[in-house]
């Protein structure tokens, strides 16, 4: 049931006081007197709602663009060198390499807001991330924990050495299916077999073993910084037995269940962490403590397509822990997908007028004017929203997505989030896959799925799924515009409507 609304005293009133550097230092367009960045589309029209002429504003990631993967061009990190305040989501929403253009290139004193780690202190809400997608073998990640002082700070993993049978690849799979090495043994180790992230961060990779056996992968880490410091936090090993071989004896099996090979820039350790399937809780294992299963079960074989030939001969025998997010995917604690509960999006609007007027204080009067008209358009839109989406019968609320992105808008008004994987995207999908599709699809007996326009090039499975299933296939927003719809209020009347209209009877 939607909860009750609350109103939070004064239109902008938290967060107002105070002054910031004289605005228009960055040459803004016309008469503006701001020149503002934002990471997403999203947030840029939500800026220009409250700024009004006096803000020039424009997004790094375009319309169309997925801030979980879209890189900077140069014209990106020059519009931030001119801008007098930069807006992001935050909670890791953003690709790091967005992060690094904004942390490089933005003048020194520039506002660096990121608008969703404040959020309660507006009047909003933020809900942990919620993983838990049943596969039959170990989801397993990377993770960073402790803190890395510093802009732009990050921390990088590098493979020092495996002892195998065989061959290891880890990989990442990005939205639109090309794979990004992480790790490739077959030409030994050196600079390139790493990575970075950011502090507290965690995605998700492919680990590809060639052969069966027992296997001991080296690594260790440093942390980095944008002035050039770097810094040692240690190494560790990491053992897995792949195929039938037996575990080593004395350690702890971990063979299902979401775990991460960690690094903590506090501690300067390495381990693995794990959901406890039983009591949710995180729990720490020494590395030499543990070894990580990846049974017959897992086996694969090479796909055809020619962006995986690194894997070897198409059709060749590969055990495979997979990816199971599609696209790339690194992420904190914390859902970052705040605004498709539109009471978030209102603390989004009183935290962008606050920082507004701390920037160019002679405007307060025109930004606390405009922020109060579009506070009071999406107070009617969250009615909406609910109204709308009430009239779904209970047993319909199942959403099925390219995505998870709609938590948020799931527990705000009354729906359930049912997710799906393929774990290896940009192949043919196992017999196996598939018939886990068709199966939630008739269990939930959901009458429709739904696709992001962004996100079309990676929903080729459950498109062809839902047709066979005879369900609906509708279009849903989640993280940036389209052609058709260019702003927020828009892209969730839209939502729904689509909603509404595909799971049960059309909202007014």
């Amino acid at each position: 049931m939607r909860r009750i609304r609350t109103a939070v005293a004064g239109v902008v009133a938290a967060g107002l006081l105070g002054s910031g550097c004289g605005p228009g230092a960055g040459g803004g367009a016309g008469d503006a007197e701001l020149t503002v960045s934002t990471t997403t589309a999203i947030i840029a029209d939500l800026v220009r709602n409250v700024g009004g002429d006096r803000v020039d504003v424009r997004s790094v990631v375009p319309h169309h663009g997925d801030p979980h993967s879209y890189e900077p061009s140069p014209g990106d990190a020059a519009r931030v060198t001119r801008s007098d305040l930069v807006f992001s989501n935050g909670l890791l929403l953003e690709e790091p390499g967005i992060m690094k253009v904004i942390h490089t290139n933005s003048r020194k004193g520039t506002p660096k807001v990121a608008i969703s780690e404040q959020l309660e202190q507006y009047g909003g809400k933020v809900i942990k991330l919620k993983e838990d997608l049943g596969l039959d073998v170990l989801w397993l990640g990377w993770a960073v924990e402790g803190e890395v002082t510093g802009d732009g700070s990050q921390v990088r993993t590098t493979a020092t050495r495996l002892k195998g049978p065989g061959d290891l690849h880890v990989y990442l799979t990005d939205t639109l299916g090309n794979p990004q090495s992480y790790v490739d043994s077959t030409d030994g180790f050196d600079a390139k077999d790493s990575f970075a992230l950011p502090p507290e961060a965690h995605t998700h990779v492919n680990w590809v073993f060639s052969k069966p056996g027992t296997y001991r992968l080296t690594v260790r880490g440093r942390t980095e910084t944008l002035d050039g410091k770097t810094a040692p936090i240690g190494s560790g090993t990491i053992t897995f037995a792949v195929g039938d071989t037996p575990a080593p004896a004395g350690k702890k099996v971990l063979d299902g269940g979401h775990a991460d090979v960690a690094l903590n820039a506090s501690t300067k350790s390495v381990y693995v962490r794990s959901d406890d399937p039983s009591t949710g809780k995180r729990m720490h294992h020494p590395a030499d403590s543990v070894v990580l299963s990846v049974p017959d079960r897992a086996k694969e074989t090479v796909p055809k397509e020619g962006a995986f030939r690194f894997l070897g001969a198409p059709g060749s025998d590969i055990w495979v822990l997979p990816q199971a997010v599609i696209g790339k995917h690194v992420h904190g604690e914390m859902d970052p997908h705040a605004w498709e509960d539109v009471a978030n999006t209102e603390a989004y609007v009183r935290r962008i007028a606050a920082e507004l007027i701390k920037a160019d204080p002679k405007g307060k009067a025109a930004y606390e004017r405009n922020a109060a008209r579009y506070l009071k358009q999406l107070a009617e839109l969250d009615d909406h929203m609910a109204r709308t989406l009430a009239t779904v019968p209970e047993a319909n609320r199942q959403l099925i997505t390219t995505h998870d992105a709609f938590g948020y808008l799931a527990e705000a008004y009354g729906m359930e989030v049912t997710g799906f994987v393929v774990p290896v995207p940009n192949r043919e999908p196992s017999a196996t896959e598939v018939e886990k599709l068709h199966n939630t699809i008739r269990e939930k007996k959901v009458p429709a799925v739904f696709l992001e326009p962004n996100l079309a090039a990676r929903a080729d499975v459950l498109r062809r799924v839902a047709e066979d299933e005879g369900v609906s296939i509708c279009t849903i927003y989640g993280d940036s515009f389209d052609d058709k719809v260019h702003d927020y209020v828009s892209m969730m009347r839209h939502n729904a409507k689509e909603l509404a209209r595909c799971l049960g009877r059309e909202g007014s």
